[in-house]
């Protein structure tokens, strides 16, 4: 593409990227090194003290803290993702037949064909480490393992009315994102259902739901809507308009992670979150046009994104527990679950955990979220009664 063309701004009326697409290899490269990012910060907060804690810190300590320190933004754009890719495909679909109970089974299964096992595997690790006894089941809801607690996880009520089930503290954004799965649809129908009754009806569930929700998920659900509005814009420029484009995301994120709040989701970080994703968004945008296939590194580049992206959820949901359990492992085997920030085999002994943690996760996806199409199809074949042109066809890829 011409480097001096003046920039233009245009809409789309398909928001899914070609999949041949520098935009396309963004959005799974991105998902995937997100996810990544996240595991690495809380196995860091785990197995070291704080980086402010620490006098005099190694030169190679302070450069994983850095690297390491972007797990905020990196949640920032799984929302941005998620309303691109889900919501993106929604504004698409809406109006068709069966297009919300097609868009609800999708939702649903995508969640539970992971957030099930993972629970369960919660559910085995306490019972092996002696943190619950399985004959004793429990049903209170302030018990983190209790049946009720299980049953509010899978609904998207942790943080409102129980607690993230198990201790795996990252099941909070899940409840955003639950529920931004139930209120865009509703916002849709606002504006497209075909009668003034259906209308109504939308917006009083919408703001039933408004008013169910904490105030943060709420506020959030702007960035989210973001990332469904930009799905739809297309901004054809020079390369040397991209450039800066990228060069502005990195200087923010950069500017962000030493300045910003960046521990949670809150009404002070919200606008430095809507900054953020903004220079994101544009950039994305811009990048919405085929690369060469002469380049040598596209092949590989595009094989390490669909690989990362590819179970990036399971590495989402189940560090975690993970960490957990490699921790107490630590402390059988070597006396130890902490590492010191002053000795460099302990920063090789980080990256080897990382690494397990990261197998360990794949071969969970194999296991469960790899068979996510099979139970979508099995599910909509039950729902339908039988299989109908286009319904047993994923309505997001890979998400």
């Amino acid at each position: 593409m011409n480097a001096s063309k003046m920039p233009r701004v245009l809409l789309s009326t398909a928001s899914q990227p070609e999949e041949d697409s520098y935009q396309a290899l963004l959005i799974s490269l991105l998902r995937g090194l997100a996810a990544l990012q996240v595991a690495a910060a809380h196995l860091r907060a785990d197995l070291f003290p704080g980086f402010k804690t620490v006098s005099n810190p190694a030169l190679w300590f302070q450069a994983l803290a850095l690297l390491t320190g972007f797990a905020h933004q990196a949640v920032v754009l799984f929302f941005l993702i998620s309303g691109w890719l889900v919501g993106g495909s929604l504004l698409s679909k809406i109006g068709r037949p069966a297009a919300l109970r097609i868009y609800a089974i999708d939702r649903i299964t995508r969640l539970w064909t992971v957030l099930i096992p993972t629970f369960l595997l919660i559910v085995l690790f306490g019972v092996l480490g002696g943190v619950l006894d399985a004959h004793t089941p429990s049903f209170a809801r302030a018990n983190e393992y209790s049946a009720l607690s299980f049953l509010g996880n899978l609904l998207g009520l942790q943080t409102m009315t129980v607690p993230s089930f198990g201790g795996n503290f990252v099941l909070w954004s899940l409840a955003n994102e639950t529920w931004y799965y139930l209120m865009f649809p509703l916002l849709l129908l606002c504006f497209a259902a075909r009668s003034n009754a259906r209308r109504a009806l939308a917006a009083a569930a919408l703001a039933l739901a408004a008013s169910f929700v904490t105030f943060p998920i709420l506020l959030y659900f702007a960035i989210w809507l973001l990332g469904a509005a930009f799905s739809r814009v297309r901004i054809e420029c020079g390369a040397w308009l991209r450039a800066w484009l990228l060069v502005l995301f990195a200087v923010v994120s950069v500017y962000y992670r030493f300045t910003g709040i960046n521990d949670d989701m809150l009404p002070a970080s919200f606008l430095q979150d809507v900054n953020f994703s903004i220079v994101f968004l544009l950039f994305l945008c811009s990048m919405r046009f085929r690369p060469d296939p002469a380049a040598r590194l596209l092949g590989p580049l595009r094989k390490g994104a669909a690989f990362l992206s590819g179970f990036s959820f399971s590495l989402y949901v189940v560090h975690v527990p993970l960490i957990g359990v490699l921790g107490q492992l630590g402390l059988q085997w070597f006396g130890r679950n902490r590492l010191s920030p002053a000795n460099p085999q302990d920063g090789a002994a980080y990256l080897g955990i990382l690494f397990c943690i990261v197998g360990l996760s794949y071969l969970f996806y194999l296991a469960f979220e790899s068979h996510t199409h099979q139970v979508r199809r099995l599910v909509k074949n039950i729902a339908f009664d039988r299989p109908r042109a286009g319904i047993n066809a994923p309505s997001v890829p890979a998400d």
